[in-house]
Order: structure tokens, then C-alpha cells, then sequence
């Protein structure tokens, strides 16, 4: 039989794309702790607003620079509009900083182990990773200072392990660079200090901020990037013409216009965190110092495969990579004090099994 070619950009073909984390299937209950997800609903300004707007202007385009959303965004963190550009998640905007800065054959650096999109996105852009490793301490590696690549991103709090790099840190690797530092803020509300300040002040320092953890949407995509004025004029210039559809402008204005409700749900969340530290703590495994909304926690004698599916087959969701540096260690959302119990009794019971 005649082999079909084919038509596929040889690269393309060959690369591996980015696996998000499990989802259950049609009626499956269970326990999700595994994608970082808000376990509490997003305002009711929200609701309130989207339902409102679900009408008859759906038929309608959305404005192309979702300007009330965009508009609300810059208020609230203290920039003017220009510096800021609304995507389809912060996933969307890390997508523009690449199709905008970096050319085929170009780098991209970042330190690891991180977020797995990054080399997905350099990949289809036919751009080289230059993968800098992390210390013992999750400090900023020194190899990571002076990179003369266009683009360096830093997921901050880091994502899988959820540690911060602090803000004169930051801004010391942002000074040695001649490229972009796009700080990858997805994270940052549940942590201690942000580099919002380094967006305003610095030449070449994108931040990058979702409303998908902090905001409790998830499953309407909106980000924001905020950044120098041309640099994020260019981000607009290879934008896709609407990216983000009338409904998410609507819900993101709404979301931006209560602070106070986010607020409180970190906060819940930050308490409930502690709560898992202490308790994967008492039950003999290592989790890292957390900034996030997730726990990373260190397994140990090669544990982490069992525990990971014992806590399936007793329908609990974590995430776990069959990668070097990370395979022995699972990232624990933080859930609702409920789900944290269970899920501290569940893995007590699995440990004690040994």
C-alpha cells in the first residue's frame, strides 16, 4: 500500500506538542487537583455580567483590542492602555512575545525544570531552546545572566514548583540582558510580591498576568501582558484580529471591577496551602516553599508513580511528570479545605500501605 506523504512541516511532524493535565471523562467523578484551578466560583459580577450580555450583539465582532476589558486592566495595576494587550489566556500573549521578538533560527532561554509550553512554542516557531538549569534552590541560575538571546522568559512563581524569584532579582537579570525578560506572572497573586514595578520602569520587561487561577476563569481565556509601548504595539501588529470574543471582554471587565472578591479567595487559598504543606509534611514527604496556588512535593525513593496512582484509583487528580529532575514529585492544587482533607487522608493511607 502506497504510504501517504506527509504534509505537515517536517519539524512540525516530528515535535512533541504540550500535553495539558488529565482531564476526567463524560461523568466521571472525581476529585481535580491537578490543573490549578480555582476551586472557588468566580464573582458574581461575573455571572451577573455574562449573563447580561448573552444576546443578540453575540452576532456582532468583538472589539479587536478588547478595549473595556484592556482599559479596566490598566487601571487596575496602574499603566495606560498602550502598555497593555489582552489575549486568549497568558498561553496566547506568550505566543505573540515569540511570533513578535524571536526569528527562525533565533533562542529563546529559560530556566528549568518550568513551564512546558515555552520549547513547544520555540519549536513551532523553528526557533533553538536554550534550557539553563535551575540550583538546588530554585535561585536564579548565573548562566542565566548576560543571555544575548532576543527573548528570556521567567515563570515567576515558577511552574511546576511553585518558588519565587524576589523582585531585585528580577530586575538584575532584566539589567544584564540585551532581549526581552517576559516575566510569566500566571501565578503571583497567591505570592508575596510581584514585578509589575520592573513593566513600568524597565525598557525591556513584559509581564504577564491571567485571570485563570486568581479570577476563578479558567474556561473563559483572558490575559493580560503589560509592558513598554512598542514593545506591545508590536504584540498587537501579529495578534489574531479578534482574540478574544465578546462574552470574555464582558466577564474580564466584570472580574477586574472586584478585586476584593479575588482577593478573599486567595486568601482562602493561601490558608488552605499552609494546611497542605503541614500535612504532606506529617505524612514523610518534602514539599517545596510555595508561592502558587499548587504544592510541589518531593516523593522520595523513587514514590512518587505510587502515589500517584493510588490517589487515582481512589479518584483524586494530581499531576505528575515522567521526566528527569521532576519524576519523583507530584504538584498538588490547592483545592477547598474539604478536598484537602480527603486528600491528606487518602495519601496517609497509601504511604502507611508501605
Amino acid at each position: 500500500m502506497k504510504t501517504r506523504p506527509s504534509y505537515l512541516r517536517a519539524d512540525v511532524g516530528a515535535m512533541d506538542g504540550y500535553t495539558p493535565g488529565e482531564q476526567p471523562g463524560p461523568g466521571e467523578q472525581v476529585t481535580k487537583l491537578n490543573t490549578n484551578e480555582n476551586p472557588y466560583p468566580p464573582s458574581p459580577r461575573v455571572l451577573e455580567a455574562l449573563r447580561a450580555a448573552a444576546g443578540g450583539d453575540l452576532r456582532l465582532y468583538p472589539a479587536p483590542l478588547a478595549d473595556a476589558a484592556r482599559t479596566r486592566a490598566a487601571g487596575a495595576y496602574g499603566f495606560s492602555p498602550d502598555q497593555v494587550v489582552a489575549g486568549n489566556g497568558s498561553d496566547d500573549l506568550l505566543t505573540l512575545l515569540v511570533r513578535a521578538i524571536v526569528a527562525p533560527g533565533q533562542g529563546i532561554a529559560y530556566p528549568v525544570p518550568t513551564y512546558s509550553l515555552y520549547p513547544v512554542l520555540a519549536r513551532i516557531q523553528g526557533a533553538r531552546t536554550v534550557e539553563v538549569p535551575f540550583p538546588e534552590d530554585f535561585s536564579l541560575p548565573a548562566g542565566l545572566f548576560g543571555r544575548p538571546e532576543p527573548l528570556v522568559i521567567l515563570c515567576n512563581p515558577n511552574a511546576p514548583t511553585g518558588t519565587l524569584v524576589p523582585g531585585q532579582e528580577v530586575r538584575r537579570l532584566a539589567e544584564s540582558l540585551s532581549g526581552v525578560l517576559a516575566v510569566d506572572e500566571a501565578y503571583v497573586d497567591f505570592a508575596d510580591e510581584n514585578c509589575l514595578d520592573l513593566a513600568r520602569e524597565l525598557g525591556n520587561v513584559v509581564v504577564l498576568r491571567t485571570l485563570s487561577k486568581s479570577f476563578s476563569l479558567a474556561g473563559l481565556r483572558v490575559g493580560f501582558a503589560f509592558g513598554p509601548e512598542d514593545v506591545i504595539s508590536g504584540l498587537i501588529k501579529v495578534k489574531d484580529s479578534y482574540n478574544l470574543d465578546r462574552l470574555a471582554i464582558v466577564g474580564a471587565e466584570a472580574a477586574l471591577s472586584d478585586l476584593e472578591y479575588m482577593e478573599a479567595n486567595v486568601a482562602r487559598i493561601r490558608s488552605t496551602r499552609a494546611r497542605l504543606v503541614q500535612g504532606v509534611q506529617n505524612v514523610g514527604l518534602d514539599p517545596l516553599p510555595s508561592q502558587s496556588n499548587f504544592v510541589f512535593v518531593r516523593c522520595g525513593g523513587g514514590r512518587a508513580r505510587k502515589v500517584i496512582e493510588g490517589l487515582k484509583a481512589r479518584g483524586i487528580l494530581v499531576r505528575f511528570w515522567d521526566e528527569p529532575g521532576v519524576d519523583d514529585a507530584v504538584r498538588i492544587t490547592v483545592g477547598t479545605d474539604a478536598e484537602i482533607d480527603r486528600l491528606l487522608a487518602e495519601l496517609g493511607g497509601i504511604l502507611a500501605a508501605e
